[in-house]
């Protein structure tokens, strides 16, 4: 379980996330809307334990920035940011390295084919198109195979085959168990299975909602999304999950 309780992360004078608080559940699928500047990376990011924060941030009852959490942890950040004088396969080699994990070969292999890169294992990472570095930046992100997976904008810069590809690694993953939280501000980019959806507008909560709650409102999630980030009236379904996720 993952628990964000009271999060405010300030640039300067610019609040990004303003008392920020939610709960991931074991075994979820929890997507993250939000427009551009919405503060969606910088919670990703102060979980991941990249950024100082107000608050606390808790992986299984520890602290974010322990080395337990943090071997549970997963992130797929939006840009990648590779090694140019490393190859793909030599990106792979130096993550599995570095997470001391035994008997990897066959998921490199398995990830390299996935994502139609195999026959490109002996590029460097500065000869890469940038969509086959996005690729890339999923297989390495993935190759730990985390329990708790932060992907930020996962499928920018993909091909349709990727998508298609990711969507469909992202619910085999589901389905083994793992807590996946999905950010992204392309609402047609989410029409996978999930459960629980978190919409953020200027660095806070706006709604806290199950995928049940949103059906039985007769809305989609266009609709939901809409109705909160340009200011519409909203009816009880924003509020939903307020008291036992403690939306901010």
């Amino acid at each position: 379980m993952l628990e964000v309780k009271n999060v405010t992360k300030r640039y300067g004078k610019n609040l990004a996330c303003n008392d920020v608080s939610f709960t991931l559940e074991p075994g979820s699928l929890t997507v993250l809307l939000g427009p551009n500047g919405a503060g969606k990376s910088t919670i990703i990011k102060s979980i991941i334990g990249f950024l100082k924060y107000e608050g606390q941030i808790t992986v299984n009852g520890m602290n974010n920035k322990s080395v337990g959490a943090r071997k549970v942890l997963g992130y797929i950040p939006e840009l990648p940011s590779l090694y140019p004088t490393l190859t793909v396969v030599e990106h792979m080699e130096f993550i599995a390295r570095a997470y001391k994990l035994t008997d990897y070969k066959d998921r490199i292999d398995d990830l390299l084919k996935r994502f139609e890169l195999d026959d490109k294992r002996k590029k460097f990472g500065d000869e890469l198109s940038k969509g086959m570095q996005q690729k890339l930046n999923l297989c390495l992100g993935l190759l730990p195979d985390p329990d708790i997976i932060l992907l930020d904008e996962p499928m920018l810069g993909l091909d349709p085959h990727a998508i298609k590809e990711l969507k469909i690694y992202i619910e085999e993953m589901r389905k083994a168990g793992k807590t996946l939280f999905i950010s992204t501000h392309i609402i047609d980019s989410v029409d996978m299975l999930w459960d629980r959806t978190i919409i953020m507008q200027n660095g806070q909560i706006k709604a806290n909602v199950t995928r049940s709650e949103i059906e039985g409102s007769g809305k989609t999630l266009e609709d939901l999304f809409f109705e909160v980030t340009e200011g519409i009236e909203k009816d009880d379904v924003t509020g939903s999950g307020k008291d036992d996720q403690g939306e901010a």
